[in-house]
């Protein structure tokens, strides 16, 4: 019994060391544009069944509750929380926030996409709107020389008035990707995310329809890290593992008792 608790016990201080670096990824990135926090969720590992509810305790009885000993615990899971970030003005042209639902397309060098909610923006020389990475946005929208002026709309109109002239141009429309289960998305590092068999095909479209949100021009997406939340976890977190940290060394000592005691 004592051996099975220094394990239980190890098992424990496993999974408070990873929900441990889940907060600190969280605390690290409360600057990252677009960034969603993560939670780590645990589950018990297998059950040591010894005796079974309902079997025969003698002829005429039976055990109303069984006995079985748990043998530990795991994180089975990281969650991604999509709530939405506060909204920070930049008053750039290029920075868009999607207001609700949806994520940005950007196209990865080896030609498939990526998707991403941060919407810090730039041109290149040949006027193509990328990421800070240089991946370009999807679909690709060109800007051409001589714009005094863009303007972006909440459906992803984008519009540009040229020297000389006095309407705006359309250049193209920036579409969204939604997805059934987002929470499915791989995470990629560089604010970007992946498909998955989880998350299912994106289904793409224009900001603002069939539940997908709008965009905001001249503003970025902050994290939704609250940092107040973290440092509770992080308490939390902290003294769980000093929970089971103590119960390694009671068990230890136990085991020391016996030894004694034995020999």
């Amino acid at each position: 019994m004592s051996n099975g608790a220094l394990q239980v016990a190890r098992t424990g201080l496993d999974a408070q060391n990873t929900k441990m670096r889940v907060i600190a990824n969280n605390l690290a990135n409360v600057n990252t544009t677009g960034f969603k926090r993560d939670r780590a969720n645990f589950e018990t590992l297998a059950y040591q069944q010894q005796i079974a509810a309902g079997a025969r305790a003698d002829a005429q009885n039976q055990f109303a509750t069984g006995l079985s000993v748990g043998t530990g615990v795991r994180i089975g899971s990281t969650s991604r929380i999509d709530t939405q970030g506060t909204a920070q003005m930049t008053e750039n042209a290029l920075d868009m926030m999607i207001d609700g639902k949806g994520y940005f397309q950007v196209q990865l060098p080896d030609g498939t996409n990526a998707y991403t909610r941060a919407g810090n923006f730039n041109l290149t020389a040949e006027g193509q709107i990328v990421t800070a990475e240089g991946l370009p946005l999807i679909p690709n929208i060109q800007v051409p020389e001589g714009v005094t002026g863009i303007t972006i709309g909440a459906d992803g109109t984008v519009s540009a008035t040229l020297a000389g002239q006095a309407e705006a141009s359309e250049l193209g429309q920036i579409e969204i990707a939604s997805f059934v289960n987002p929470a499915g998305l791989k995470s990629l590092g560089n604010n970007l995310l992946a498909e998955t068999a989880a998350s299912g095909a994106p289904v793409i479209g224009a900001a603002g329809l069939e539940g997908r949100g709008t965009l905001r021009q001249g503003a970025l997406e902050g994290s939704n890290v609250n940092i107040v939340e973290e440092l509770v976890d992080m308490i939390e977190t902290q003294r769980a593992y000093e929970v089971n940290s103590k119960m390694i060394q009671s068990t230890d000592e136990m085991l020391q008792f016996a030894n004694q005691q034995i020999g």
